[in-house]
């Protein structure tokens, strides 16, 4: 059996039995075998997965399929330009490969972030701990830890690595980071019986924290097979999910691509059927060719994200990944922990039950039935205190605080010395303490109320204390089940005079019960409000937590995620249970929780729903959230009281751990979506006019009405801040009342095809031509007519693309919305009006200054030209107007 199969049920054994497998002793390993362990173990370290090296990644920004089919274009733009010179394809070709430097550099700057949630791990872990070695304490750095040492831990240590204890006085831990408990947690030295090492009450892990209490442990696990080396690795093997806008830009490319390719191709065997020499066919189909790829989407997409990310971190959303951004905006369920995301991870006292009484916490201290109960509520617990600043403070259990805390404002309510005490635990599940006051000895006890029940024999009832009956009993069970029921955590309290008494355990019979207190984590206030609003937008929500089943209930229903009678609860034991058939039956349910959850079952419900066609965003705070915020489609990690690990992991990290925040989050993220098709439609619809006088002059045999250099004015230059205006548009007033967006559903619909290239395109290659035309015409130009002369054909070129340029101003009020009436849209976009200007500046530097005619062969367009353009301009505003009111008339509005 090795080493590592032998330590695997070390919980199970005795400590001598524990010593023996582990070839160790109370005195701890001699330093030559700690050194021979550690060079066969290897260093205390969670290692780093060895991914692609960075040359690797950085090629591969550059190789992506959309910059595949720009480096074509460029290099046959180079290649036209070096067999027919003077043709402006060099300019070309050299703004394309602009283009390309420009998407990889971001590219490849967001991909450094998948270094980050290891490092972050290793972080978590302190540097230095205090061993047992050669029979004396040691400190030792952390990474020289090996299996068999003897550790030595109290309160306020983090726990270097996975250890049995084997000594333990009032040891408490929080797991909250690594199982996503809420409560300190007891460590005793007992066998355990659990089947899993990280459930057993004898074990503590690496990551986690002693909040009080001190023992001693020996080390069964280092590195990466602890349970947070196994997170480690799941972090490191899920892999980074597409999201659906890299996704929709995959596929978005490869229709542009065939589209181009095809059309370009096509042109050229039309071409040479039409006898028109090679070479000339073969430059007008690359023409065609770059005046279908849309060179300037992917800078605009990146930037449009860019700034949507500024806009969400001004409203405490921090965007560490930019295609997350559209893809938080389409999430169709949200799967959310509890604790400390939904929660304040902070225990409030919410009401007392003393005899038949139920007291609001607020009149506790003015009620004469609390007193006591308050005076046991002090006495008991296994606080320590500290000096903070000059302020004496307690630390430890959050629960003990607020219970003594809340029993401080009453006079007098220190203990002179305390003589003994028995800690809680899973067994005795109370916890009872011996102390000497000021009126005398006495026992006070704290705990489940069935364990402190049957040891009372009296009861305080208004002042006085009496025999306790069966319906003093009754009646008592009958409160603090009614409190359970609320999601409220209840504990019983008693006491008695214990004069002579040296122990805990020989005074702990014949108690006075004196009440209940019943305590809360309470919901994050903006949290009710923010579920409400993901509800009316169609998102689903999913709570997947590792506390209790009950809790779990409670919690999801006071917050209104919960809306049925009885939701489907699914444990952690039944999940594992499962496999993937019954896993999607059970997320099927209307309401479906998840309880006592492990990380790898958090993944596995993720992509369980996402095997459901599912967009899944995730919320977490703690280490055991890493693996499933890095697998899901956007991972939402909390700011401040979100572990590293988590926030390394995430793609989006709130910075105020205002759970509201995730719901602008998803206001801006849909924004972006439709913003992106906005501009998507204002780019293609130029593609139209761009292709279309290239179809005619060969199809007509018309001088050519647009150069390649004019389609690149237009594409990179014209088009560019107005696109990006639209990227910029805030959120629409409805936006949080439409249905999520299903992942069928594209960037690229067949509606926006059709908007795009049927209708509006043709509208402005109406515009564009009627302009090419009209100068021809002026000019005396007859159809069948061979040479124009330079400075007519000139101005006629430059008339086709004012004409586009015009079109396209029209159209940018056009593409505001896909069915509101853009004389209804507000204007509190400022950007779309310093776009329009600069489109405007650029249009009058290329057909009326020398440098802009010089550069792009153009000439000045009269003015009669251009208000020939403008009545079909008009006509295209008109038919928008009445095709977006049919369909405002047809499409069914959503009901959540």
């Amino acid at each position: 059996m090795g080493f590592a199969e032998a330590t695997l049920h070390l919980h199970r054994l005795t400590i001598d039995q524990v010593l023996e497998n582990l070839r160790t002793s109370e005195q701890g390993l001699s330093s030559a075998e700690a050194q021979k362990r550690l060079g066969e173990h290897g260093p205390n370290e969670v290692e780093r997965h060895r991914g692609e090296p960075i040359t690797l990644r950085l090629l591969h920004a550059f190789a992506n399929f959309f910059a595949v089919i720009l480096w074509v274009a460029a290099f046959l733009s180079f290649f036209a330009h070096r067999t027919h010179p003077g043709e402006g394809m060099g300019t070309l070709g050299a703004a394309i490969l602009g283009v390309i430097l420009i998407n990889g550099a971001f590219s490849f700057w967001q991909e450094q972030k998948a270094e980050r949630a290891l490092a972050e791990l290793e972080r978590l872990l302190p540097q230095n701990v205090k061993v047992v070695r050669d029979a004396s304490p040691q400190v030792i750095p952390r990474a020289d830890l090996v299996p068999g040492d003897i550790v030595v831990i109290e309160e306020g240590d983090e726990v270097p690595a996975d250890a049995r204890v084997i000594e333990a006085h009032h040891l408490r831990v929080v797991e909250a980071a690594m199982t996503g408990e809420s409560e300190p947690r007891d460590r005793t030295t007992g066998v355990s019986d659990e089947q899993d090492t990280a459930s057993a009450q004898n074990m503590i892990l690496a990551g986690t924290q002693v909040v009080s209490g001190r023992g001693k442990a020996v080390v069964t696990a280092t590195a990466m097979t602890t349970e947070l080396g196994k997170i480690a690795r799941l972090t490191q093997t899920a892999g980074d999910a597409l999201s659906p806008l890299q996704r929709e830009i995959v596929r978005l490319s490869r229709m542009l691509a065939v589209v181009a390719t095809t059309l370009g191709v096509g042109f050229f065997v039309v071409g040479r059927a039409l006898h028109i020499p090679f070479w000339e066919s073969f430059l007008f189909g690359i023409g065609i060719l770059v005046a279908n790829v849309p060179e300037g989407l992917l800078p605009t997409v990146t930037l449009a994200l860019a700034m949507a990310s500024q806009r969400m971190a001004k409203r405490n959303v921090l965007i560490r990944h930019l295609p997350s951004v559209e893809a938080l905006g389409c999430a169709s369920v949200i799967c959310t922990d509890k604790t400390g995301t939904l929660t304040q991870n902070k225990m409030f006292v919410s009401e007392v039950y003393t005899s038949d009484l139920t007291i609001p916490v607020q009149d506790v201290h003015t009620s004469p039935q609390c007193l006591s109960l308050l005076k046991c509520a002090a006495e008991c617990h296994s606080l320590s205190r500290v000096n903070n600043n000059g302020e004496s403070e307690f630390i430890g259990d959050p629960m003990e605080i607020a219970l003594v805390t809340l029993a401080a404002k009453i006079p007098e309510t220190a203990s002179e010395k305390r003589i003994d005490e028995m800690p809680f635990d899973a067994d005795r599940r109370r916890l009872s303490v011996l102390a000497d006051t000021r009126a005398g000895r006495f026992l006070f006890t704290k705990g489940a109320l069935e364990t402190v029940l049957p040891l009372c024999a009296h009861i305080e009832t208004e002042g006085a204390v009496v025999p306790i009956r069966f319906a003093d009993c009754d009646r008592i069970t009958a409160a603090q089940n009614a409190l359970a029921e609320r999601g409220l955590r209840v504990l019983a309290f008693a006491s008695r005079r214990a004069d002579g008494a040296t122990s805990t355990a020989a005074a702990e019979h014949a108690l006075t019960f004196l009440g209940l207190v019943a305590l809360h984590d309470p919901p994050r206030p903006e949290v009710p409000d923010a579920v409400a609003k993901c509800h009316d937008a169609g998102i689903r929500m999913i709570m997947i937590t590792g506390d209790h089943p009950t809790t779990a209930v409670a919690v999801a229903r006071s917050i209104g995620m919960v809306r049925t009678q009885t939701p489907t609860v699914v444990t952690g034991t039944a999940l594992a249970k499962m496999n993937d058939a019954e896993l999607g039956l059970a997320l099927d349910a209307e309401d479906v929780l998840f309880a006592r959850t492990k990380p790898e079952q958090k993944m596995r419900i993720v992509q369980a729903l996402q095997r459901k066609k599912h967009v899944v965003a995730v919320t977490g705070d703690g280490v055991n959230d890493a693996p499933a915020l890095k697998c899901a489609d956007v991972g939402v990690a909390m700011g401040k009281s979100g572990t590293d690990v988590a926030r390394g992991a995430a793609d989006i990290v709130l910075a105020d751990d205002n759970f509201a925040s995730i719901v602008a989050g998803i206001e801006e993220g849909r924004a972006v979506f439709a913003n992106i098709r906005k501009f998507l439609t204002y780019i293609l619809t130029s593609n139209v006019p761009e292709l279309v006088p290239y179809l005619a002059f060969v199809l007509l045999r018309i001088p050519l009405p647009l150069t390649i250099l004019q389609i690149l004015a237009v594409d990179l230059g014209t088009d560019m801040l107005p696109a990006l205006a639209l990227g910029v548009e805030p959120p629409a007033s409805d936006v949080m009342l439409q249905k999520p967006r299903s992942r069928a559903e594209h960037l690229l619909d067949r509606a926006t095809l059709l908007r795009a290239y049927l209708f509006l395109g043709l509208f402005e290659s109406a515009v564009a031509l009627a302009g090419f035309f009209f100068v021809l015409h002026l000019s005396g130009w007859h159809y069948g007519q061979e040479t124009v002369s330079p400075s007519i054909y000139r101005e006629a070129t430059a008339a086709t693309f004012t004409g586009i340029v015009l079109a396209q101003v029209v159209n940018l009020f056009l593409c505001r919305s896909e069915t509101k009436s853009a004389f209804s849209a507000t204007f509190r976009n400022r950007f779309l009006w310093i776009a329009l200007a600069v489109e405007v500046l650029i249009l009058i530097f290329i057909v009326y200054t020398p440098p802009g005619q010089a550069i792009f062969n153009t000439g000045p367009v009269r003015k009669e030209a251009l208000f020939f353009m403008v009545p079909f301009a008009l006509a295209m505003v008109l038919a928008e107007e009445i095709r977006k009111a049919l369909v405002r008339r047809a499409r069914p509005k959503f009901s959540p």
